[in-house]
């Protein structure tokens, strides 16, 4: 195994690295905000929370924030799986530093698996998809599979049966309306939405909102809100599939968790040909979200996911420059 290929000795990540973080910073995040700065130093590489990306609206806690770090540890710790390296991963290390989110630490050559390949391989092809699925059921199997992923980093995923998807969707529609009478939320939205997408590389493009759904029954976040951009309407599915995500706590570690599970969650439906929509609007209104106890009793729900087959494939939203992470 040549080192080199993974840290250079100027202390700069080596081209198998590089591939790596690459894939680490494809992971979603609220609004696109993209809240991680990579540190390597040898044999490891922590991926530290950006603060100052932190919505202060609409996350004032960084719960989200964490959420979406932890997507990025997930991605990196996959992507160096599959190219051949052991990565453990340490959530929080340092309890004097809680900005570090995670440490992953590279280990010995190692073959890699076919389902870390097949998760590597998902990630440039996972997109959030907030257009109209198909109308066509999820099998039971498959979505099995997605709360098995789901279930791997002190996490649980359900799959919502119609009187809970009843409710999330009401509760949902709910939160929507809280919010679009916020006008702080509206100008935090404002900032980070881009109807012509021309010179950022973080943030929600144009392309990126989605229509409404005509019937009002599936409640997408409504980006043009902050812009007044006008948003077309479109014929839904009739029955989408509804997955909660749930941890055992709420502090950071678990919020790294649960972005986390929710990447694996996501790149296993990708593999599996499905794409997928947050409806995170009712885990962000405090008083909705503790009536979603899911029958789980001493779980804390940490997001929901709308999930189909897409009608629509999506471009990939913008990237920041690898090097506008990376962090000495």
């Amino acid at each position: 195994m040549n080192d080199q290929l993974w840290f250079r000795p100027d202390g700069q990540p080596g081209p198998e690295l590089r591939e790596c973080l690459t894939a680490a910073a494809a992971a979603p995040s609220i609004h696109n905000t993209q809240p991680w700065l990579f540190r390597p130093r040898a044999d490891t590489v922590d991926v530290v929370a950006d603060w100052t990306r932190r919505l202060d609206v609409l996350d004032p806690d960084g719960r989200e924030l964490y959420v979406s770090v932890g997507a990025a540890v997930f991605n990196l710790g996959v992507a160096i799986s599959a190219h051949g390296r052991r990565a453990d991963i340490l959530v929080l290390p340092d309890a004097d530093r809680p900005e570090v989110a995670a440490r992953i630490v590279l280990g010995r050559a190692r073959r890699p698996t076919s389902a870390a390949t097949a998760l590597a391989a998902a990630i440039p092809r996972r997109h959030t998809n907030r257009r109209p699925f198909r109308d066509r059921e999820v099998p039971a199997a498959v979505l099995a599979d997605l709360t098995v992923a789901g279930d791997r980093h002190r996490t649980t995923v359900i799959v919502a049966d119609t009187t809970l998807r009843s409710a999330v969707l009401a509760l949902a529609r709910t939160a929507e309306n809280v919010q679009r009478t916020d006008p702080a939320y509206r100008a935090e939205l404002a900032a980070w939405t881009t109807p012509g997408g021309v010179g950022r590389r973080d943030g929600v493009p144009r392309d990126a909102f989605g229509p409404h759904d005509e019937h009002k029954a599936i409640p997408l976040r409504d980006f043009g809100l902050g812009n007044g951009a006008p948003i077309a309407t479109a014929h839904f599915e009739r029955d989408p599939a509804v997955l909660l995500l749930f941890t055992g706590g709420d502090t950071p570690a678990d919020w790294v968790r649960a972005g986390m599970a929710l990447e694996r969650v996501l790149l296993t439906a990708t593999v599996r040909g499905l794409a997928a929509t947050p409806l995170s609007q009712v885990v962000e209104v405090p008083r909705l979200r503790s009536l979603l106890a899911g029958g789980l009793e001493g779980r804390v729900l940490q997001n929901v996911l709308r999930v189909g087959y897409p009608a629509t494939p999506m471009r990939p939203t913008p990237r920041r420059p690898i090097e506008e992470t990376l962090r000495p």
